[in-house]
């Protein structure tokens, strides 16, 4: 049982593969028997007719006026056909033939009579009629005939013969037994034939499953060798173009997307250990030390206000880890508005003046045009935020951070400038990377190393792009670039607000 369900498709192409050819043979065979059959039949009553239209040439008179059809009728061969002449001459057919009588037997019809043939004879009418006996089917040809023989007072005057007409029944006949062997032949080799032809029919097509089925197997035998540990092993494609190419290749595809969600998914597993052991051993130690030794209310508060600040920080860790986390598998959905950028700018100058102020830094808003994008506002928002607040980190004391928002015909954009140390030429490529910190800029600053690549993926997500413009030591500028809002969106919006 359990060899047949692992053959179980092999067998099935080489049950109907069989089944086919035996509906196909049977079939051909059919029809090659009918008309073979129907050509031997019509063949039969041709000759049985040429019978006939000999008999009716042939005819004569002997001397003494009776009518003949050979020398000697008795003594033409085994070879002479089944005739039997009837007299259908009112006037009679020669001396004692009247109406009615045989006026001549070949040695075949006078040996081998067969019954019913005289009833034949009063409806003549040029027909072959199949006579079955004890030893063989006969077909019968009775047609009336008028003959033309010579009048036996002038046959001797060449010259001045005279010729006279008879009317007669013709009898012919022809045996089926030799089309009958020749049809039993030719049945016998097309049913021997039939046997062969299917066994050839289903070791052909098995072999034929087998060899078309054999990458299926590779491909089986080589997929239960994947594991997790193993994901970038892929099935053998020999040739992408045909079916099982084109599975292969799509199976391949499969694994490929598998294994970036594994290696998503370690990646966050060991992103988040890395990133929530700092927090939590920082608020584990203010723990311990709170409790080593008594001490008074303000001291409390202060060891409180420690660890309530830890699980501030662990709790935007673990917001950011989510917001990535979505973002990577597209399952954060984005709400698209009409956004003033000029206005947003102004919202993020507010929200972070008090941590530009605390650096003595400047930061200010620019505005070229009157830019509008069409994006989600809270996403973009909080990107423009980790913008900003990734400047002043890395901006020195009494430095300036400038928001800037201009416009294109196709796009509407934000640049964020600083004059910080920039950015290393060996890190540009992996500026957006996750947990990728310049803190070799001016050391270490702290941070998760999410926020550029937080703010990548979701700007994105809203069909925009996050550029690192330009760096150098004198500073850097990252460019938001966002699809621009047309008149169209910004009707619209007001009617939906209305």
């Amino acid at each position: 049982m359990s060899w047949w369900r692992s053959h179980s498709v092999r067998l099935s192409l080489t049950f109907w593969n069989v089944a086919a050819m035996v509906v196909v043979i049977a079939v051909y065979a059919a029809g090659v028997f009918a008309f073979v059959s129907d050509y031997a039949s019509r063949a039969l009553d041709n000759d049985i007719r040429g019978d006939s239209q000999w008999a009716t040439a042939m005819a004569d008179t002997s001397p003494n006026g009776e009518l003949k059809w050979f020398d000697d009728p008795l003594n033409f061969g085994a070879d002479s056909p089944w005739l039997q002449v009837w007299c259908n001459d009112s006037s009679g057919c020669g001396p004692g033939q009247n109406t009615g009588d045989i006026v001549f037997r070949s040695l075949k019809a006078t040996r081998n009579p067969i019954p019913g043939t005289e009833r034949l004879v009063a409806h003549a009418n040029d027909r072959v009629t199949s006579i079955p006996t004890t030893e063989a089917t006969y077909r019968v040809l009775t047609t009336p005939a008028t003959i033309s023989v010579t009048d036996p007072q002038t046959r001797a005057d060449v010259v001045n013969q005279v010729r006279t007409t008879k009317h007669v029944v013709i009898q012919v006949a022809r045996s089926e037994t030799q089309m009958r062997q020749y049809l039993s032949g030719l049945l016998a080799i097309l049913a021997l034939g039939l046997p062969i032809g299917v066994a050839t029919a289903g070791a052909f097509g098995y072999w034929l499953a087998r060899r078309a089925l054999a990458p299926v197997e590779t491909m089986a035998e080589r997929a239960q060798l994947i594991e997790a540990t193993n994901l970038h092993d892929r099935l053998p494609v020999t040739n992408p173009n045909n079916e099982l190419g084109r599975l292969a290749v799509v199976f391949n595809e499969t694994l490929s997307r598998l294994e970036t969600a594994f290696e998503q998914m370690r990646r966050f597993t060991g992103d988040v250990s890395h990133e929530l052991r700092t927090p939590l051993t920082a608020i584990r130690s203010v723990g311990e030390v709170g409790l080593r030794d008594r001490r008074d209310e303000q001291a409390y508060r202060g060891i409180i206000a420690s660890m309530l600040e830890e699980v501030d920080r662990l709790a935007t860790l673990v917001d950011r880890l989510l917001a990535w986390s979505r973002a990577e598998t597209g399952q954060a959905r984005m709400a698209q508005e009409v956004i003033n950028l000029q206005v947003m700018a102004e919202e993020v100058l507010a929200h972070l003046g008090v941590l530009a102020e605390e650096k003595d830094q400047s930061l200010i808003v620019e505005q070229l045009g009157s830019p509008r994008a069409l994006a989600d506002r809270l996403v973009l928002r909080q990107s423009l935020i980790n913008l900003v607040d990734n400047a002043i980190k890395y901006t020195p004391a009494a430095g300036q951070i400038r928001i800037r928002v201009s416009e294109s015909p196709t796009a509407a954009m934000i640049d964020v400038t600083d004059t910080g140390p920039g950015v290393p030429a060996d890190l540009k490529a992996r500026i957006f990377d996750r947990y990728n910190r310049s803190d070799r800029r001016s050391g270490d600053i702290g941070g998760t190393g999410l926020g550029l690549s937080i703010s990548k993926a979701a700007i994105e997500m809203n069909g925009g792009r996050l550029t690192l413009e330009s760096t150098s030591a004198a500073g850097s500028t990252f460019r938001i670039s966002l699809p621009r809002a047309t008149a169209g969106h910004t009707q619209d919006r007001r009617k939906s607000v209305a």
